[in-house]
């Protein structure tokens, strides 16, 4: 397994952008496919989107298309997401997570703490 600390959550207003970062310990990063999920209170987690192990390939939920751009840097062991046009209905806290690939929790063996972001309307 992989160690994942996500970074760069924080308060922004509607029509806004925020950037995350998720960095990874060991040296199989590149091995991995790394997603995004998103859980909001009172709601179950949520795919957001996930790259390929060589950021080839990038899939998003629909919810998210065109606002979100998932990014990898494989020389630092870094996986970024890019949010921008942010709505209050983004408001969540914000997963990393490594492994297979898929577009379901149960596809990702590493998770990293979370981190909080709230979308002012």
């Amino acid at each position: 397994q992989v160690q994942l600390v996500e970074s760069g959550g924080g308060l922004v207003q509607a029509g806004g952008s925020l950037r995350l970062s998720c960095a990874a310990s060991g040296r199989t990063f590149s091995s991995y496919v790394m997603g995004w999920f998103r859980q909001a209170p009172g709601k179950e987690r949520e795919f957001v989107g996930f790259i390929s192990r060589s950021a080839t390939n990038t899939y998003y939920a629909d919810s998210v298309k065109g606002r979100f751009t998932i990014s990898r840097d494989n020389a630092k062991n870094e996986v970024y997401l890019q949010m921008n046009n942010l709505e209050p209905e983004d408001t969540a806290i914000y997963y990393c997570a490594a492994g297979w690939g898929g577009y379901y929790a149960a596809d990702y063996n590493s998770w990293g703490q979370g981190t909080q972001v709230t979308v002012s309307s």
